[in-house]
């Protein structure tokens, strides 16, 4: 089964086919940096990477573009707050962005410009829009002409004219920026300089982009005229993706994106996140608390990515179980490798492998690809415990091998690693032979029935780390 994609502009699922064979051009509109890293942009960049890293695992070789939006009046209205400047607030949040993804365990981009650095192809692309009749200049601002562009509306679906309909009660005509415009739905590609905020030079006089020409520009400019795959939230539709494809196929002709893809939002206890409700939760807040990530990884993974993702302490705790499971198995090769006699590594099980991509395949199903890593990590979990309880498995030492590097395997397509915690010095001075020690004094005391002294060097070694299992053949002991 070939890869397909819902492609927010055209409404259906379609079959994947790139502009150059082999290759995939990726823009994702990333964050405005002026706050910490939210929830929302967790599920985005979680998507958003193991998409990218699904591609290359089916031979794509992908290149990865994401943005910052570095200029805007949120940052500005920070910096006044805090009475800062644009370029200080903006660095600060670039910093803890990259400090809750490398906690995530996402990816970094090939790339990641900044509005304040593409500002020559902002203005080319403002001065090409106003020579071909899109755009105008008016008393330092410089406007998109909406109804210039035809096809305004293909990718949200929204008519002007009903827009029109919906808006005569919402239009303040006081506004000098409504002043400017020659049409209500005009939007600013240049905002003339105020005073105290920053400003670049332009051909029409000192001011900053407006948000929707930054992104038009840098997908221009570090990927070309048409790209594969433009990402982002369901709220950028509109108007900002809207937007973005009206400046640049005014310009160029050709379309922005052959493929718009859009994940859904994230609600808490079911409401909208906002700060007015309480319920807004950064990304390190909920790490600090002691959230795994890869736990909270895999709840995002364990949602379609369209559909909108509801956040509780009920889900939370449902992917935190789901995690413990499959670390277990990621975590199985570490733990046995030697017992078994594993020697060198083994190619994953073709089965498997067929089975996890014709799930993802399904427009990026990783919910069905998650599955899959559920059966192999379950399989080996029981196969742990055999061994643990009785010393050994009738299960074929390469079968193992060959379950867990699949496991492995997969489960870094996903994001989802797991390393074995490093040792305590000898659990707190213990040796083994120390411990072979006590394990026989509770034997003594168990002789004499006295379970009261064999259950407190039972107790006692617990809570040194060491994990006593009794069979008839004996007791044995492991390091948990």
């Amino acid at each position: 089964m070939t890869l397909t994609v819902y492609n927010t502009l055209t409404r259906r699922q379609e079959p994947f086919e790139t502009v150059e064979p082999g290759k995939v051009k990726m823009y994702y509109c990333g964050v405005t940096v002026y706050d910490y890293c939210h929830l929302g942009h967790a599920r985005a960049c979680i998507v958003w990477d193991v998409v990218r890293r699904y591609l290359q695992f089916i031979g794509y070789e992908v290149r990865y573009v994401q943005n910052f939006t570095d200029v805007d009046d949120k940052i500005l209205n920070r910096a006044r707050q805090e009475h800062s400047s644009m370029e200080a607030v903006a660095e600060r949040f670039i910093k803890a962005y990259f400090e809750d993804m490398a906690r995530l365990g996402i990816k970094e981009a090939d790339e990641y410009p900044r509005a304040t650095h593409t500002m020559n192809g902002i203005q080319r692309l403002i001065h090409e829009l106003e020579n071909k009749g899109f755009a105008y200049p008016s008393d330092g601002d410089v406007y998109y002409a909406v109804r210039q562009f035809g096809e305004y509306g293909k990718l949200s679906g929204r008519k002007l004219e009903d827009m029109q309909a919906g808006a005569s009660d919402r239009v303040n005509i006081e506004d000098p920026e409504y002043q400017k415009k020659k049409d209500p739905f005009d939007f600013a590609l240049w905002k003339a300089a105020k005073p105290g905020e920053p400003a670049w030079e332009s051909p029409w006089g000192a001011g900053r982009p407006g948000w929707h020409i930054e992104c038009s520009a840098m997908v221009r400019d570090r990927l070309g005229e048409t790209i594969d795959i433009h990402a982002g939230g369901a709220d950028l539709i509109f108007p900002h993706h809207e937007n973005e494809i009206a400046q640049s196929e005014a310009v160029t002709g050709k379309p922005l994106a052959n493929y718009w893809l859009h994940n859904g939002m994230v609600k808490v206890d079911g409401e909208k996140m906002s700060k007015s409700l309480g319920n807004f939760t950064t990304i390190r807040d909920l790490l600090d608390r002691g959230v795994d990530p890869m736990a909270l990884r895999l709840f995002v993974l364990m949602a379609q990515y369209r559909k909108p993702l509801d956040f509780t302490d009920d889900a939370i705790a449902a992917a935190t179980n789901g995690w413990h499971t499959l670390k277990e198995g990621l975590l199985f090769g570490h733990q046995y490798a030697k017992q078994l006699g594993w020697e060198v590594n083994s190619s994953p099980l073709p089965e498997f492998v067929e089975r996890f991509k014709e799930a993802v395949n399904d427009d990026f199903n990783f919910p069905g690809g998650v599955s899959v890593l559920f059966e192999l990590a379950k399989e080996l979990r029981r196969e742990g415990n055999i061994i643990v309880h009785e010393g050994k498995t009738d299960t074929p030492a390469e079968e193992l091998q060959k379950q867990w590097q699949t496991l492995v395997t997969l489960a870094e397509v996903l994001g989802l690693t797991a390393q074995p915690e490093a040792e305590t010095p000898v659990n707190d001075g213990l040796s083994d032979a120390e411990i072979e020690d006590l394990i026989q004094q509770r034997q003594a005391a168990r002789k004499a029935r006295n379970f009261a002294e064999a259950d407190r060097i039972r107790n006692e070694l617990q809570a040194k780390g060491i994990t006593l299992i009794d069979s008839p053949e004996g007791t044995r002991w492991h390091r948990s």
